[in-house]
C-alpha cells in the first residue's frame, strides 16, 4: 500500500503493492508482515527436501523442495524491496515451480521421456527472458492461472486412485489451503480501501503466503506418496512404522 515514503530501497518500482503499509516497522522492510509470512515456506521446504533425501526419492522432488525454497526467499526480496527487479525474483520462479509440477504430474507416463523436459526447460528460459524485459501485468496471472489449471485433472487422478485415507487427507488439505488462501489473497486485494480503516489489518496477504506454505507442502508430500505407490515402495506401510 503506498503511502509515498522512500526509503533505504529507494522509490517503490514494482507494478504490484500489497495492502500493508510500506516501513512501518523498519526502514530496510517495505512490508514487513509479507515478508516474513514467507518464512514458513522455507522451513516446510526443508522439512520436505531432508525427507526427500533421506527416502531417496528422485532428483526431481529433491529440486521442488529447493524450489519452493527459492520461491519463498524471492517473494521476501519483493516484498521487502518493492522493486520491479524483486518482484521479477517473485514472479519467475512461481512459472518455473509450476513447471516441474507439470513434469513430476505427467512424466511417469509420458512415452518420449526426453522430449518434455526439454520442451519445459526451453518453455522456463524463455519466459524468464521475455519478463525479465516485459512488464506483464494481468497477463502474468492469466498465464499463471492456466498453467495451473493444467495440473488439476492429473492431480486429480492421482486421488481418486488413491486408497490410502492418509493420503487422501493431505489431499484435501492441499485443497482446503489453497481456497482459504485465495480468499484472503482476494480480499486483500479488492477490499483493501475498506481493510485500511479497520483498527487491525488482517494482512491477508501474509495469510495467503502462510497457507500456500502448508498448500506446497501437502502437494509435495502427496506427490511423493503417490510415487513412493508408483515405484512399489508400499508407503502406507512406511507411514505405520
Amino acid at each position: 500500500m503506498a503511502d509515498g515514503i522512500s526509503s533505504f530501497w529507494g522509490p517503490v518500482t514494482s507494478t504490484i503493492e500489497c495492502c500493508e503499509k510500506n516501513y512501518a516497522y523498519s526502514s530496510y522492510i517495505a512490508e514487513f508482515y509479507n515478508t516474513i509470512s514467507n518464512v514458513p515456506g522455507i522451513l516446510l521446504a526443508l522439512i520436505g527436501l531432508v525427507n526427500a533425501l533421506r527416502q531417496r526419492f528422485e532428483k526431481r522432488f529433491s529440486v521442488l523442495h529447493i524450489s519452493n525454497m527459492i520461491l519463498a526467499i524471492g517473494s521476501m526480496l519483493y516484498h521487502a524491496t518493492l522493486q520491479h527487479v524483486q518482484q521479477q525474483s517473485d514472479e519467475t520462479p512461481m512459472v518455473w515451480e509450476i513447471l516441474l509440477y507439470m513434469y513430476i504430474l505427467y512424466s511417469p507416463d509420458w512415452h518420449y521421456r526426453s522430449t518434455m523436459p526439454t520442451f519445459l526447460f526451453l518453455y522456463g528460459a524463455a519466459f524468464a527472458v521475455a519478463h525479465a524485459f516485459l512488464r506483464f501485468g494481468i497477463g502474468f496471472k492469466v498465464h499463471y492461472v492456466i498453467l495451473c489449471l493444467l495440473c488439476i485433472p492429473r492431480m486429480y487422478k492421482y486421488y481418486i486412485h488413491t486408497e490410502d485415507t492418509a493420503a487422501k487427507r493431505i489431499a484435501k488439505w492441499y485443497v482446503a489451503t489453497i481456497l482459504v488462501g485465495s480468499v484472503c489473497w482476494f480480499c486483500d486485494r479488492v477490499f483493501c480501501k475498506r481493510i485500511s480503516q479497520w483498527p487491525v489489518n488482517p494482512q491477508g496477504h501474509a495469510l495467503w503466503h502462510v497457507f500456500m506454505s502448508f498448500n506446497s507442502y501437502c502437494a509435495n508430500t502427496f506427490l511423493m506418496f503417490c510415487r513412493a505407490q508408483q515405484r512399489g515402495w508400499n508407503p502406507k506401510r512406511e507411514t505405520e512404522r
